[in-house]
């Protein structure tokens, strides 16, 4: 057993591994959406999976890492798991990602017993999926890549050539690919040495026992904090804008959310069944964007571990979109990103002053590639762009931040992207008039304007432009995501999730949404309104119309007089 100091001593060591196993990992990979813009989950987990530290990256992952580390245990054994051993799995069903997201992962030894594990997860350029980036419109996993279902990739310590030789002969980008891999094994190794470190200077009991406390607590702090909120059941839905196949099809997502003095149930019966295209979500992830409302409603001042999602229950369908089962399609995970904002759409009923409108509601990812006329070679670079948050009880939303589903991420700056690609960027800011209006403003989008050079392939993951970022308490809803190729020309096309072959000198403008408004615009002080105005978040034509304050361009100050008509024609002084 371990007292509570040294408890907490291996608590904060376990945390420092973690963060030098990302600062290995960011160092070693070939690609920038792990070292730029952090497309990556790292954790430590005890011997059972559940994780006890990690390391900030896409939040959804580290929750998933756990769910492929017990599918792992089930599948190949606890005592056939030896050191030295570091293994891959990307069968998304168990991997809780598509195929491109590989889940690498070593067991960690000490004595000859299983003690723990160390896993990273990253997203990779390419595994033989039959579109070469991202697939949007796959109907079954065998179009989705080449699978590992808890393949070695060492043997023991010593590589397993046959393995990496199988990656080689069937990938598009075999030495980024391979490079990313053996990247996310140096992560892995790193983790394992810090934890058996820590058995080497504490002993196994000691650790062992620590790890336990850790998520007991974890647990013990969630429950408390559960306790705190109101209980209920409320429901909730949206759409995403189409499976990718059936493109007239809006795909419905519906949750049910229930808190007692115990546990937070996220029930997601009554989601669509039957979805062809590749939305579909493995359980895993599903789990995991659950586990991420939950942690942002009871610790989100703590790190993760596993203790913290003990009071919390998903029910899913087998078969829905939701629940995804072999041979679905899994590769367009934005169900995933979206989704979490469904389960705060729910809560926001019964507690208003606690969560905030919705986002931007979009990660809006774009991704280019084709040949790079500079080398020759094969190009590939990727952003998600940020949005904007909504308004809260507290004061308005963030203006173009990161999607909350991956608070740990960061977009890839303009100048690695110019020099690592035939991009040029046209412009790049906000948006004015996209967050909604309230007495709490919306957060504004931005807009990221690419002008390609060379023939190229430009894929957009952009899922939510046909319904609008919800309001809370009276406030309006923001402006969606869209993409517009070719804006102002007679080419012009607004369109949303898409794969666009393009020609030299074509344009693409990625525009993120804004989050909705908290509480009645005609409540908000006219001088912050004022503030909007001259930094460029609100038009004077949306100052009036919406937030009936009425700006003298020529003194650039609010008319009093104008604005107590304006405001009082619907009532109010």
């Amino acid at each position: 057993m371990s007292d509570v100091i040294t408890t907490e001593v291996i608590r904060h060591a376990l945390l420092a591994g973690t963060e030098e196993m990302a600062r290995n990992l960011c160092r070693t990979a070939y690609n920038t959406v792990v070292y730029e813009i952090h497309d990556y989950g790292i954790g430590l987990h005890d011997a059972t999976g559940d994780v006890v530290a990690d390391a900030p990256g896409i939040a959804v992952f580290t929750r998933g890492n756990d769910y492929g580390i017990k599918r792992s245990l089930e599948f190949v054994g606890r005592d056939r798991m030896r050191p030295g051993d570091i293994f891959i799995l990307n069968y998304p069903y168990w991997a809780s990602a598509h195929t491109l997201d590989p889940l690498v992962f070593a067991p960690v030894h000490h004595d000859g017993e299983l003690i723990g594990f160390a896993s990273c997860r990253v997203h990779v350029l390419d595994l033989k999926q039959k579109n070469p980036g991202y697939v949007l419109d796959s109907t079954d996993m065998y179009q989705e890549g080449i699978v590992f279902p808890v393949t070695r990739l060492y043997r023991e310590g010593v590589q397993d050539d046959d393995a990496f030789e199988l990656i080689r002969f069937n990938s598009r980008m075999p030495e980024r690919t391979i490079g990313d891999i053996q990247a996310q094994v140096s992560a892995c190794i790193t983790g394992v040495r810090r934890m058996t470190g820590l058995a080497d200077t504490y002993g196994t009991d000691v650790l062992t026992g620590a790890m336990a406390a850790i998520n007991d607590h974890g647990e013990r702090l969630a429950r408390l904090a559960l306790a705190e909120l109101p209980t209920g059941t409320w429901q909730a839905d949206d759409i995403i804008d189409s499976d990718g196949v059936d493109l007239d099809r809006p795909i419905r997502v519906d949750a049910t959310v229930t808190i007692t003095g115990d546990e937070m149930v996220v029930d997601w019966t009554g989601s669509e069944t039957e979805v062809r295209g590749p939305l579909n979500l493995p359980r895993g992830q599903t789990e995991a964007l659950c586990s991420l409302v939950f942690k942002a409603m009871t610790t989100p001042d703590t790190p993760v571990v596993a203790g913290n999602f003990r009071p919390l229950r998903v029910v899913t369908e087998p078969g829905s979109v939701m629940h995804a089962v072999p041979p679905m399609p899994t590769f367009t995970l934005w169900t995933g990103l979206l989704s979490g904002e469904v389960v705060l759409k729910a809560l926001a009923q019964g507690m208003p002053d606690r969560v905030p409108a919705c986002s931007g509601g979009d990660v809006s990812s774009m991704m280019g590639l084709g040949v790079n006329p500079r080398r020759g070679d094969a190009w590939l670079e990727a952003t998600n762009e940020a949005v904007g948050f909504g308004g809260h009880a507290g004061g308005d939303g963030e203006d173009g931040i990161m999607h909350l589903s991956e608070p740990g991420c960061r977009n890839n700056p303009v100048e690695v992207l110019e020099t690592k690609s035939p991009m040029i960027i046209n412009s790049y800011g906000y948006v004015p008039d996209t967050g909604g209006a309230g007495k709490h403003r919306g957060g504004v989008g931005v807009s990221r304007v690419y002008r390609f050079t060379t023939p190229s392939t430009g894929i957009c993951l952009v899922y939510k432009t046909k319904s609008a970022p919800w309001p809370v308490a009276g406030g309006r809803p923001g402006v969606p995501a869209r993409i517009v190729l070719n804006p102002g020309t007679e080419r012009e096309v607004v369109q949303g999730g898409s794969y666009n072959l393009l020609e030299a000198g074509d344009v693409l403008a990625n525009v993120t949404g804004g989050g909705g408004g908290y509480g009645d615009p005609f409540e908000r002080d006219p001088q912050r309104v004022l503030a909007d105005v001259i930094n460029g978040f609100v038009s004077v034509e949306a100052a009036e119309g919406d937030y009936g304050v009425v700006i003298d361009t020529t003194s650039w100050q609010v008319d009093a007089a104008a604005t107590a008509a304006r405001r009082g024609a619907r009532g109010r002084t």
